[in-house]
């Protein structure tokens, strides 16, 4: 298992490692493997520490999405970390295929939204219906090929579901997204990537940028040049 984990970058404080589609952020009903648990045991393994580890939990991604994640090896470094993400430090920034290509080629989506907790659905809704949370992203078309198109997306809001909900709310949903993608887009994994990642170090106060590509072998990643992309930024 220990094998499997991708880590970009560790210290004392923080490890950053990429998170695998379809596996959880951290410990859910399912009960299946995730990988707060996966990063526990390498530390418990490589530093040989009795008991409990500790790894907190800073931010999340959806199962279905992929990319890179940080997380805390101390209380402290979670304690910084969760205040930058409070404060909108924490900068984010996916890699999605898109069904269709937007009429505008860059543009700032604001809507609101509601989690339905019984069947994990996420739904657009009028800002007065009790519970809606405000979400705002940012997309930037990078290329199109046929009935698809690459684009970057930076989350201004961290809302669940939010940019699989937003972009099918124009009507140009995710690649292979079964939940709220409709028969057109339902054609193979989820091409929602978590590519960079920037934050403060808690204790050194650096600037961090981290950049990962998606899984650029597979479709419909493979029809676009990612690395082009990612230059470009």
């Amino acid at each position: 298992m220990n094998e499997e984990l991708v880590i970009l970058y560790e210290d004392n404080h923080i490890i950053v490692v990429m998170k695998p589609q379809n596996v959880p952020s951290c410990g859910d009903e399912s009960g299946d493997h995730n990988l707060l648990d996966q990063i526990k045991a390498y530390i418990k393994e490589k530093y040989q520490k009795p008991g409990n580890v500790y790894v907190g939990l800073v931010h999340r991604l959806d199962r279905p999405t992929g990319g890179v994640m940080v997380y805390a090896k101390t209380s402290k470094a979670a304690s910084r970390l969760s205040e930058q993400m409070r404060s909108g430090d924490f900068e984010k920034k996916y890699l999605t295929v898109l069904c269709g290509t937007p009429e505008e080629e860059r543009k700032t989506l604001v809507g609101y939204l509601k989690k339905n907790a019984v069947n994990n659905m996420v739904y657009l809704c009028p800002p007065t219906t009790d519970g809606a949370k405000m979400a705002s992203l940012e997309y930037k078309v990078l290329e199109s090929k046929g009935k698809y198109s690459l684009a970057e997306v930076t989350l201004h809001t961290g809302r669940s579901h939010q940019i699989r909900v937003q972009m099918a709310g124009i009507s140009h949903p995710v690649f292979g997204d079964m939940r709220y993608g409709g028969p057109e887009a339902q054609k193979g994994r989820l091409a929602l990537w978590a590519y960079s990642l920037a934050f403060t170090h808690p204790v050194t106060k650096e600037r961090l940028r981290f950049l990962l590509e998606p899984p650029k072998d597979e479709i419909p990643w493979k029809a676009f040049d990612l690395s082009q992309a990612i230059n470009l930024k």
